[in-house]
């Protein structure tokens, strides 16, 4: 490394410390003389007025009612909004965001109607009583939605992008690391940086122009978000061993003195995969901020991120048995990282000048990150890391002269309101609610006693001060935050999706095994040897690596949606799956797709011949009708209208394949292509869900919901195998990519292009899961099989 590089590093890094150690000699200095007590008691005497119900029976049975927590975030906020609290609510959440995410000052009218128009927008995507289902609230927070609101925007295909890397970086994320919160903290860095640029236009900025700075945010958002997961995450996990953690830390540094990514060179050991992906996408991360940042706004941003990389260095090398840190070495570190990495975001988006946004934003970051401390105390005490509040805890009784890290939040709160915000009535009220909403919810995750101890530990040393806290704590109403609502929804979402899609590939591995166990036909005894050939030959197209997913969604649906015996329904499952391979042996004979490899496997004519194969498809068929005729224990009614049903299906599906026979050589409009899909695919997926509402009994408007369901998800799947055509490899296929190349044939891939197909995937995927939003079905295992469908790599 060039050592004028790196002396000029060192030397800004010197300048920010030393503005970080003025900042804290002056805390020290406000903190030492109690002016916090004077000034906060009487902003509270104020703010308490808002936030003391007297009538305390009252008080108690609403707030109670209004309670909110993860798993009730549709009925908290209905509750709010019944009651009239929505819109203050709102407002201090969004304002709060501005304050700390965007680095505004509130006493601003620009920014007071940015707020306004921020919390109306919100108001709109929120599952408010009254709204029905077909309004599309409370849609913004799912993958849907997002793609919803990325259509609207015009960064769809940048969403699918998105969508694609955050689905990579999940999957690399190493036993050792919490890949919940690490996605989870990557998202709501990309928010962040999006947020930014959406202040920065403004209003009237043309559709075109806006979309292409949108698709710009995201992908900084992305790309700088990325070093939480990949730099901070990883090296303070124990992932890495302490020689490949100095390896690591020395390509990080080298990177940004130089400017310029080195090479990964050789690495070793079982982290070897790992480390090369994360390189990789580093390396193309930080190539796309260099290569957008404007003339001037390189320096600011190699800068900052030096400051940021090197104060975290500092911190995470300290050790907590170190008992003779002094109060500079455990808390300028903490001004550093937490005011750096905030400008950093400015500087990835070279955005302009903004009169106040540096001072105010590198005062403010040590309150956000005490408050951060605080709540993550014990994790972080048992994890062995230093913070403010680990080392007090564990040297207060022998270090006199340490600060009381809970006394110095307090003076942060202080300094701020009054002498960085000029004691704006609204950031008082605004501050002063987000520091008693932190005492409530971690008194209430850590329990009264256990609280109480904290407190007894963390005393401020002026008791009037100490009661007037822990009395706002314990009555003050009305004092929650969005933000933090919509963090536990998501984190509880992040749960319980993980949770789903384990019982969902639990659950095909299972039925996917019963499956297999009852599909091979067994000669009878009684049959000729002219038989023989065509039962093996079905058995040898039935034993191949299928997916299974016909049957696999009939079983769903008729055992976990409409509680039909399992072993009652087996025969259709049969049928299901007699019907498909039918249909692949008829596909892939010569006259048709002409294809030799299926599932892994030579195709049924190449194993055999043509007229076997032949022989094979028909037979199959007719055995799904035998096996449909056997459903013995329902009403013959309903089987009889199964049978009726599968028979007409059936035939539309041989019009769907000759329809894409004729279709050969031929340039299709997206509609015929839709419609021979349709019939090709999409009735066959229909049929899966049909059947087994047909065998419960339901009604006819239940199964035409389904049937819009099902049109939309036998499209996307139909989608997803043009671009595996095209895109995927023959091992995880099990058959030859650029068969449809070969033969001529109109795909979605042919028609729009493969960032249309994208596209056109997701559009259908979206308006799948809004169908199946609709039907209220109780399965969550349709919605698994949705995202499947989608990010399937076979």
């Amino acid at each position: 490394m060039n050592d004028q590089l790196q002396n000029n590093a060192d030397a800004y890094y010197r300048l920010a410390k030393k503005k970080a150690a003025d900042y804290f000699t002056s805390l020290s200095g406000q903190l030492a003389n109690k002016i916090y007590a004077t000034t906060l008691t009487k902003d509270i005497q104020t703010w308490k007025q808002n936030h003391i119900r007297y009538n305390s029976f009252l008080s108690f049975f609403s707030h109670r009612k209004g309670k909110s927590d993860s798993r009730g975030y549709q009925t908290y906020l209905r509750w709010l909004d019944s009651t009239g609290k929505l819109d203050a609510y709102l407002d201090r959440s969004i304002s709060y965001i501005y304050l700390r995410d965007l680095g505004k000052s509130l006493d601003s009218p620009q920014t007071r109607d940015r707020i306004r128009h921020v919390v109306e927008d919100v108001k709109e995507h929120l599952p408010l009583s009254g709204t029905a289902p077909t309004e599309g609230r409370n849609k913004l927070f799912t993958i849907a939605g997002l793609y919803r609101w990325a259509q609207k925007a015009g960064v769809a295909s940048t969403m699918i992008w998105l969508m694609d890397k955050l689905k990579a970086v999940s999957s690399k994320i190493p036993a050792g690391m919490d890949a919940t919160e690490a996605k989870r903290k990557l998202m709501k860095i990309i928010a962040g940086v999006v947020m930014h640029r959406i202040e920065e236009m403004g209003e009237g900025v043309p559709a075109e122009e806006r979309a292409g700075k949108l698709d710009e945010a995201i992908r900084l958002g992305y790309s700088y978000g990325l070093t939480y997961p990949f730099i901070d995450d990883l090296l303070d996990s124990g992932v890495l061993s302490d020689e490949e953690k100095n390896r690591y830390t020395a390509l990080i540094r080298t990177t940004l003195v130089t400017g310029s990514v080195p090479a990964l060179g050789r690495w070793s050991g079982k982290n070897k995969e790992l480390i090369r992906f994360i390189h990789s996408e580093l390396r193309e991360a930080y190539t796309y901020i260099q290569e957008r940042l404007q003339h001037g706004a390189r320096e600011g941003f190699l800068e900052q991120s030096y400051v940021f990389f090197h104060s975290q260095e500092v911190d995470r090398e300290k050790d907590l048995s170190n008992a003779y840190y002094s109060n500079e070495e455990l808390y300028i570190p903490v001004i550093l990282k937490s005011a750096s990495s905030r400008l950093i975001v400015r500087s990835v988006l070279s955005a302009s000048e903004d009169d106040g946004f540096d001072n105010r934003t590198f005062f403010y970051g040590i309150y956000n990150q005490l408050a951060d401390d605080f709540a993550d105390m014990f994790d972080d005490l048992m994890a062995g890391a230093v913070t403010p509040y680990t080392y007090y805890l564990k040297y207060h009784s022998a270090r006199p002269d340490l600060i009381n890290p809970f006394e110095l939040y307090w003076t942060v709160i202080s300094h701020l309101v009054h002498n960085v915000y000029h004691s704006d009535t609204k950031t008082v009220e605004v501050m002063l609610t987000r520091a008693i909403n932190g005492l409530k919810r971690f008194k209430e995750r850590m329990g009264d006693d256990k609280y109480g101890e904290v407190m007894e530990i963390f005393a401020t040393g002026n008791p009037q001060f100490d009661r007037i806290i822990q009395t706002m704590v314990r009555k003050a109403v009305d004092v929650d935050f969005f933000d933090k609502l919509l963090r536990d929804h998501i984190i509880a979402n992040f749960s319980d999706e993980e949770e789903e899609r384990e019982a969902f590939l639990d659950m095909v591995k299972t039925v996917r095994g019963q499956i297999n166990d009852v599909l091979h036909i067994f000669e009878d005894d009684d049959a000729s040897f002219v038989e023989e050939p065509i039962i093996d030959a079905a058995n040898y197209s039935l034993q191949g690596d299928g997916k299974r997913l016909r049957p696999i969604m009939t079983w769903v649906m008729g055992v976990h949606e409409y509680g039909l015996d399992q072993s009652a329904i087996m025969p259709l499952l049969k049928s299901l799956e007699y019907m498909h391979t039918a249909s692949l042996i008829f596909d892939d004979l010569p006259s048709q797709d002409n294809s030799t490899i299926r599932r892994g496997c030579p195709t049924l004519h190449h194993m055999y011949n043509t007229a076997t194969a032949e022989l094979t498809g028909l037979y199959l068929t007719q055995k799904a009708v035998e096996e449909q005729a056997s459903l013995d224990k329902f009403e013959p009614e309903s089987v009889l209208r199964l049978i009726h049903y599968s028979a007409g299906k059936t035939a539309d599906m041989c019009r769907g394949q000759s329809m894409d026979l004729n279709s050969k050589g031929k340039k299709l409009t997206l509609e015929q292509l839709n419609t021979m899909c349709f019939y090709k695919t999409g009735i066959a997926f229909e049929a899966s869900l049909i059947m087994p509402a047909i065998l419960a009994g339901k009604h006819e408007s239940e199964l035409e919901a389904l049937k819009r369901f099902a049109y939309h998800a036998g499209i996307a799947f139909q989608i997803k195998d043009d671009l595996l055509d095209v895109e995927g490899d023959l091992a995880s296929l099990g058959k030859p990519t650029g068969k449809d190349a070969e033969n001529n044939n109109s795909t979605f891939v042919s028609v729009l292009g493969v960032e249309g197909a994208r596209k056109a995937m997701w559009d259908h995927y979206c308006t799948a899961m809004e169908t199946l939003q609709e039907t209220h079905h109780k399965t969550t295992y349709l919605k698994h099989l949705l995202n499947y469908i989608v990010n399937r790599d076979s």
